[in-house]
């Protein structure tokens, strides 16, 4: 759920230097994109036993977790400098804490697959903000087309033409500030942390740990300690952080280093056809005939911008 667009890549421009290749890029890409459409559903299991801030806590400390067991594998250490820890607090709060707690709060109220959906607008916003505040980065008419082909496929699986009629007003503003959230906190990155020298395990990892300071403290400002422990939530949880954030986040990363982000962040695009499928098969939530329509035209869109990449 956290891509070039979302939320939580490497926070460092080291990761040119190319891993040494394992499995098929490609079947990675499928495993996050898979990873990612489900982590919508996690959230809407977690919050069914737990609050918001404490489905996001628990989510970056598992995350956390497993980032941090990557590095004492690979023998990486944390960033140094207090510039860096500062730009990195901010990174963690715009692109980790804030919208990992927006979704959740919105899936209060809202589907799962609606959610899902919303993350898809995150390039849309990014294309917009990088006209104003990255002057190098103008998007060419491929990319232009490619994007607004998703956010049609989109309106067409929110049923635009219908008013937006039934869908809650508050939780789909919240998913959709997640979605902003994201790409503001990439240019903030882009302008404040690239180049520092850090590897993306160790900035990536540092970042989370920020993030899960951030939560601890706020979470008992609103919230009471539970008195009991649901499990099916709590393994939610567990699997949102160690698989949806803390793995995910490894191998976003390397794609990025072996096929490039233009590739990589394509993934955003097949993020909602998967939460739809599994919003509706799992949570039995409703499905209308223009969710898969959307979902073809967002894929389409998705195709389009991708052969760009390749290109």
């Amino acid at each position: 759920m956290t891509t070039v667009t979302d939320t939580a890549m490497p926070t460092s421009a080291s990761t040119t230097t190319r891993p040494r290749r394992t499995l098929d890029w490609r079947l990675r890409f499928g495993a996050l994109s898979l990873i990612w459409g489900f982590s919508f559903l996690l959230i809407k299991v977690g919050t069914h036993g737990y609050a918001p801030f404490q489905v996001t806590l628990g989510r970056l400390v598992f995350g956390t977790a497993v980032l941090a067991a990557a590095m004492v594998v690979k023998r990486e250490r944390l960033p140094r400098g207090a510039r860096t820890w500062a730009h990195l607090t901010v990174a963690a709060f715009l692109l980790n804490a804030l919208p990992f707690s927006l979704f959740a709060y919105a899936e209060l109220t809202i589907p799962s697959t609606l959610a899902g959906i919303c993350n898809a607008t995150s390039p849309l916003w990014g294309m917009a903000l990088s006209l104003i505040a990255l002057s190098e980065d103008r998007p060419t008419r491929v990319r232009v087309a490619g994007l607004g082909l998703g956010f049609l496929g989109v309106l067409t699986v929110l049923g635009a033409w219908q008013g937006f009629h039934g869908l809650d007003a508050r939780g789909t503003a919240m998913a959709l500030l997640a979605s902003l959230s994201y790409p503001i906190g990439w240019i903030y990155v882009r302008r404040t942390l690239a180049g520092t020298g850090g590897s993306a395990l160790s900035m990536t990892g540092a970042q989370l740990f920020v993030a899960s300071l951030q939560l601890a403290v706020v979470t008992p400002l609103f919230t009471s300690v539970p008195t009991h422990f649901p499990l099916l939530p709590l393994l939610a949880i567990a699997a949102l952080g160690a698989l949806g954030t803390g793995l995910a986040l490894l191998i976003q990363y390397g794609l990025v280093s072996e096929v490039g982000p233009t590739t990589a962040q394509m993934v955003t695009y097949f993020i909602p056809v998967i939460a739809t499928g599994a919003g509706v098969a799992l949570l039995g939530e409703s499905l209308t005939w223009s969710t898969p329509v959307g979902a073809v035209i967002v894929l389409a869109g998705a195709a389009l911008t991708q052969a760009r990449g390749r290109s």
